[in-house]
């Protein structure tokens, strides 16, 4: 796969500007890959965005730079920064601090665009629910409830997996923690656990 990260202003030679000397800039967080924000940079934006380590963009309507989160704080901190396959569009990964949208939502596309946490382990509990009631042909996770030692091991591979992935730092450790997670749930499942029953040990360290 061709490597498109932009590294250095003479990185930014590959950037197709269009007739104003602008590409759009997708601000993307790192951490969770929500979008959060889209505007627009011209080559000195980008210069500032990799000599400072913030995101900083051109303004259309002011005709002139400025830095995101100067004035409320909320900055975007810069991990790192693509072009495309066209080169003519910009995807910065950031750490931001604070709401993206001027707003105050964390990002310009609204509450919809970020997942859920409230509804997501609900929705994951009755899906594996449905699976040990109907329980489909040739389905993962009937397999894990019709066999102890099975769920038991992969549980267990699963946790030193993540382990690894936080050790070597390369970014997959929110999958693999995400399986770990979904391991866990099934295994409380198999033991006759409710959902609420996690949820309120939970609830108790809060």
């Amino acid at each position: 796969m061709t490597d498109r990260a932009l590294r250095s202003p003479d990185d930014l030679d590959a950037l197709a500007f269009d007739d104003a000397g602008l590409v759009p800039v997708v601000a993307q967080a790192a951490d969770d890959g929500r979008v959060l924000m889209v505007a627009w940079a011209n080559r000195e934006a980008l210069e500032e965005t990799l000599a400072t380590g913030y995101a900083h963009f051109w303004s259309r309507s002011r005709g002139e730079l400025w830095r995101k989160g100067v004035t409320s704080g909320n900055t975007l901190e810069l991990v790192s920064l693509h072009g495309d396959c066209d080169g003519d569009t910009v995807l910065a990964l950031v750490r931001p601090a604070g709401p993206a949208c001027h707003t105050g939502d964390g990002t310009c596309f609204g509450a919809g665009a970020v997942p859920d946490a409230e509804a997501t382990l609900p929705a994951v509990w009755r899906t594996l629910a449905a699976r040990a009631g109907e329980r489909p042909e040739g389905s993962y996770t009937v397999r894990l409830l019709d066999d102890e030692n099975l769920r038991i091991k992969k549980l267990g591979e699963e946790n030193a997996e993540l382990i690894q992935a936080l050790l070597r730092d390369d970014g997959r450790a929110p999958e693999e923690a995400a399986d770990v997670l979904y391991h866990a749930l099934v295994a409380l499942l198999a033991n006759g656990h409710a959902l609420d029953d996690l949820l309120r040990e939970l609830e108790s360290r809060r």
